[in-house]
């Protein structure tokens, strides 16, 4: 991963995108998204809605097969060095899809963490929500864990109608009941699925992880657009403003990503939309920094009201922190 990094950096460097910065000089920007110190409002202290930790010597993790790069640990001390002295106070853990018979392990290795890490105050851990025998004896085990705010089973991956079967609604339905939040992990093309699954669960809270994945490298912004108004319709749903980085690949420019976050600002408004990394999938686009940055211009004329709101005050409500 530090070889693809390097050769990434270089090229970064061919490209003049990035500023000289020396370790830890938080205030300088990108090139690509400069924003003067002076119309910046740093908040006080940050809540990363969406963080993942994994050791492949710990737990099993099939998909880092195909992404070599991200087959190594990433923990807390690794996550420390990549936000360097930008202010994050709290960190939500979110499940990073291994296996579901060791998603209890991943919990208590998840706590195990927490101990040496007090930021680490949440956790979106997974549940197979479709398993209609279990389901109820999976979320009261989950439910003990006063750290658990919230339920997620990627809807990615999974084939047409998965959604909108009569158990996963059922389960998602149960995940509200428990007062969890349920993380929908979906694609740009499975978003009219999952306004449907929004629809039928009233009393369950949402939150969109990385804005519905569009299809930024196609430079595809419809019927992403208008499914995502679709979902934003139904007030029990926040976003995270996360994974765009991800989305375009490794050659993104802010351009690239701006009409993407500023439609999930139009559709959610400040008051429902949360600052996320993705890290550290994020890595292979680019670093904590570079997105940091980004959201730094996407804020920047916002008020100090709707930025604590975005960078903190949203995650705080939603997750329970």
């Amino acid at each position: 991963m530090n070889a693809e990094r390097g050769t990434r950096n270089e090229r970064n460097g061919e490209r003049g995108t990035r500023n000289a910065e020396q370790p830890g000089e938080v205030g300088r920007h990108d090139a690509r998204i400069d924003v003067p110190r002076s119309d910046f409002r740093v908040p006080r202290s940050i809540i990363d809605a969406h963080v993942h930790f994994w050791d492949p010597a710990e737990l099993h993790y099939p998909w880092l097969e195909g992404v070599p790069s991200l087959g190594r640990p990433f923990l807390p001390s690794d996550y420390g060095a990549a936000t360097g002295e930008i202010p994050i106070a709290r960190v939500v853990f979110v499940e990073c899809n291994c296996p579901p018979e060791e998603a209890g392990r991943e919990v208590a290795f998840v706590e195990r963490l927490a101990q040496g890490e007090p930021r680490l105050t949440g956790i979106v851990a997974f549940a197979n929500l479709a398993d209609s025998e279990t389901i109820d004896r999976q979320l009261d085990a989950l439910s003990v864990c006063h750290s658990v705010k919230g339920i997620r089973q990627n809807i990615q991956g999974q084939p047409t109608g998965f959604c909108r079967r009569h158990a996963f609604v059922e389960g998602v339905r149960k995940v509200g009941r428990r007062e969890l939040v349920f993380d929908l992990c979906a694609t740009h093309d499975q978003l009219r699925e999952v306004a449907d699954l929004v629809r039928d669960c009233p009393d369950t809270r949402f939150v969109l992880d990385h804005c519905g994945k569009p299809a930024i490298r196609d430079r595809c912004f419809e019927p992403w657009s208008a499914a995502l108004a679709r979902l934003a319709a139904h007030k029990n749903v926040c976003c995270k403003l996360s994974g765009l980085l991800t989305e375009a690949g490794e050659r993104w420019r802010p351009e690239d990503l701006l009409p993407y976050a500023t439609r999930v600002v139009e559709c959610f408004g400040p008051e429902r939309v949360l600052y996320g990394s993705d890290w550290p999938v994020l890595t292979l686009a680019g670093d904590y920094r570079d997105w940091y940055g980004f959201t730094e211009r996407v804020t920047q004329g916002w008020s100090a009201t709707d930025r604590s709101r975005f960078y903190g005050d949203n995650a705080a409500r939603v997750y329970g922190l």
